[in-house]
């Protein structure tokens, strides 16, 4: 089995939908870092599992330096776009790690 991460790291604003009182219901910003992670037992004929520029072209240019609730049709959650990478970049994915700032971190990881 191979195994590929990369780690991405955008800048991006986002509020919250909540159905409590919050903060983060209003727009604020992170640096976001994002961390994914693929597998496959198998190479591509340029001996990859994906192409690391392929990776930061699909994830960071829809992101870096957007308003997420423009981007997306869900409450953008560290948890959801963490899912969206995941989906983005296919079966390969297995798990994606979004932390919005230092102490809070979302991991999504597919059903094998």
């Amino acid at each position: 089995m191979f195994y590929l991460v990369k780690k991405i790291e955008i800048s991006a604003a986002h509020r919250l939908s909540l159905n409590y009182e919050s903060k983060c219901s209003n727009t604020h910003g992170h640096n976001w870092d994002i961390t994914v992670h693929l597998k496959s037992q198998t190479l591509d004929e340029n001996g990859m599992i994906m192409d690391f520029s392929k990776i930061k072209k699909l994830i960071k240019e829809p992101l870096d330096h957007k308003v997420l609730n423009d981007i997306f049709d869900f409450n953008p959650t560290a948890e959801n776009i963490a899912k969206w990478v995941c989906d983005t970049l296919g079966e390969k994915c297995y798990k994606v790690e979004v932390t919005e700032s230092r102490d809070n971190t979302a991991i999504y990881t597919r059903d094998e």
